[in-house]
């Protein structure tokens, strides 16, 4: 396991600390981070992605509330609902490319919930890629296919 999948998956327990606890947890969610086994670029990694995250909550929640059909963001497991989060994070920020983010979502989504999370993750999260970055999973046209528009 590399170590940006070893601090995503730090990032994503401390998300889920502080969305059942709420912000006066911060302090003790950080010192969870420091005080794992991980190495200190791991911590450090999965702190700024956690802190990142956690800022960035309402704006995220808002874009996945639209694509996150027939569910009320509340009412997801708290761990989907984080790692959904760390993802979009991720994306708005430009830190990793679309492909890698969704990929990293599944194989938290794997690990840490149920053996339905990997597809709605997967859903959920193409249709936010298709909203932010339209031209990335648009198929390469054929050689022979005319130009379309």
């Amino acid at each position: 396991m590399n170590q940006r999948h070893r601090s995503r998956r730090l990032a994503v327990q401390g998300l889920c600390c502080l969305d059942a606890q709420g912000s006066k947890a911060r302090d003790l969610v950080l010192e969870f981070v420091e005080d794992s086994r991980e190495s200190p670029e791991v911590a450090t990694v999965a702190r700024e992605m956690l802190l990142g995250a956690f800022e960035r909550r309402q704006e995220t929640d808002r874009l996945l509330a639209r694509h996150a059909r027939h569910w009320d963001l509340s009412r997801l497991a708290m761990v989907d609902r984080n790692i959904l989060r760390l993802a979009v994070h991720e994306l708005l920020s430009g830190q990793t490319p679309p492909k890698v983010a969704i990929t990293e979502a599944i194989k938290l989504a794997k690990e840490f919930s149920s053996a339905e999370s990997p597809r709605f993750v997967n859903g959920v999260l193409d249709a936010v890629v298709r909203e932010l970055f339209p031209a990335v999973l648009t198929p390469p046209r054929r050689r022979d296919e005319p130009p379309t528009g």
